[in-house]
């Protein structure tokens, strides 16, 4: 009797990869793609010039605890989101050859994007987190930092832009598929209507989150964001821009070859 309560336990070594893949299902929606979309709304006030995101940055730096918050709400759970994320990729069997539907390649790209997010997020976190915590960048420097590395082109392409288009784009889609997989998985979506309503809306909000990355990499990449370029690009007066600080540092760089 004690036997088989062991094994019908919650906590048994034989239930351990059925809880794991539950906190990593969890752990993916909150706290890990509720801080991505966040992050991206915070970044996107770079629109409104370096002082609206100086401002924004400052609130969070000010936050109490942010070193316990930081490690226990983001970091830690995004730490073994990826970690077992990577196990799972690298453990699957894919048969998109055999049987190519739909969910099939939706199963195939959440575990290419997943790993393609998880490198892109790395060098994000080594560009700004790791530099402004070991004291080489500080918060105040994140604005012309990113104005002067999107814009740089290799022979005329933005290359580190498109680099952060095509992570955000994983970001987008691994997180928005995984809204998806988490309610099925969680019982939240059982009939094929249910499913096929939340495929659409995830669909939508995978794009929201999209552009609204993608928006502020072109902003920082050209000066000007994709609804400036629709309906034409409106100042902020006083606002310092990625396009005065451009203009500022190329007459730094022509004073001082005269």
């Amino acid at each position: 009797m004690s036997d088989a309560s062991t094994e019908l336990s919650l906590f048994a070594s034989s239930r351990r990869p059925f809880l794991l893949r539950k906190l990593h299902s969890l752990t993916g929606v909150v706290p890990v793609g509720a801080f991505m979309v966040f992050h991206l709304w915070t970044n996107a006030k770079a629109m409104g010039g370096q002082e609206q995101f100086d401002s924004a940055v400052s609130d969070i730096s000010h936050t109490p605890y942010l070193p316990v918050l930081e490690w226990g709400t983001i970091l830690l759970p995004l730490l073994f989101h990826a970690v077992y994320g990577v196990k799972l990729a690298f453990d699957a069997k894919y048969n998109t050859t055999k049987y190519p539907t739909t969910r099939n390649w939706a199963f195939t790209l959440q575990r290419i994007t997943g790993l393609l997010a998880f490198a892109f997020i790395a060098f994000h976190l080594y560009e700004f987190w790791w530099k402004k915590l070991i004291g080489k960048l500080a918060p105040e420097q994140f604005y012309p930092a990113l104005c002067e590395r999107m814009s740089y082109a290799a022979k005329g392409v933005p290359v580190l832009a498109l680099v952060y288009i095509l992570g955000i784009a994983a970001c987008a889609f691994h997180f928005a598929n995984g809204l998806f997989g988490f309610c099925f998985s969680w019982g939240i979506t059982v009939s094929r209507r249910a499913q096929r309503t939340a495929a659409t809306v995830f669909g939508l909000v995978g794009m929201a989150v999209f552009l609204l990355g993608a928006n502020t990499t072109i902003y920082f990449a050209t000066g000007s964001s994709i609804q400036d370029m629709i309906f034409g690009k409106k100042e902020t007066p006083g606002a310092r821009t990625c396009v005065d600080i451009r203009q500022q540092k190329s007459a730094s760089s022509a004073g001082a070859l005269h």
